[in-house]
């Protein structure tokens, strides 16, 4: 496992370990981050822990090229024609990432994001790299999500999602799929498996495979 120094660079993903752990160090600064994107590694990391870099074999995506890239319930569909939430993108990137890190996920409170992941993204959101699509009911912002898009590459690397009220989060990811199927996107990338994104149509590919779409 190599460790980060101040040289911008990282090991080739094809080292990583078994877990997809590939290199510990460096920072979060804006020139790393695009570099670990666009080579298909992403940061994952405990408050107060050193910056561990991953790059998992095999890879959760959503295939916006298939013919179903997501799996939409009848429930989902009753709620996006009655519940009356509209859907704004990159109007409070921060709230957005403020909201994650705080959202109680089973019987953990909190995700990896931390204050320094959101001054990095930020930089990033003002670059127009990192975007988020929130979900309001009426004034309220009650779910959404935010990544990174990768346009060139046709890839937008989901990061975490929230949800406040019934569906919410759901919304967001379905307006997701919708509009980078429309603009000819090749993949979300999920990351890592989980059973809830199985259950909405994520599936899991080789890494290989993800690499090369990068």
């Amino acid at each position: 496992m190599k460790i980060l120094g101040p040289d911008l660079e990282f090991p080739h993903p094809n080292t990583a370990d078994a877990h997809g752990l590939l290199a510990i160090g460096g920072d979060l600064s804006v020139e790393r981050l695009l570099l670990a994107y666009r080579s298909g590694i992403f940061p994952w990391y405990s408050d107060g822990d050193p910056i561990c870099w991953w790059s998992p074999d095999p890879r959760m995506v959503f295939d916006l090229k298939s013919q179903k890239p997501m799996k939409v319930s009848k429930s989902l569909r009753q709620s996006r024609r009655n519940k009356g939430y509209h859907i704004k993108e990159n109007t409070c990137f921060e709230d957005v990432m403020r909201a994650c890190m705080n959202a109680k996920r089973g019987l953990h409170e909190g995700t990896w994001i931390n204050k320094e992941m959101i001054t990095a993204y930020t930089a990033l959101h003002q670059l127009g790299v990192a975007k988020s699509i929130e979900v309001f009911d009426n004034d309220l912002l009650v779910g959404g999500l935010y990544g990174i898009d990768l346009k060139t590459q046709g890839i937008f690397c989901g990061e975490s999602m929230f949800s406040h009220k019934t569906d919410a989060s759901k919304m967001a990811l379905w307006y997701l799929v919708e509009k980078l199927t429309k603009d000819d996107y090749n993949l979300i990338d999920a990351q890592l498996y989980n059973d809830h994104l199985a259950s909405l149509g994520a599936i899991e590919i080789d890494r290989q495979v993800f690499l090369s779409y990068l």
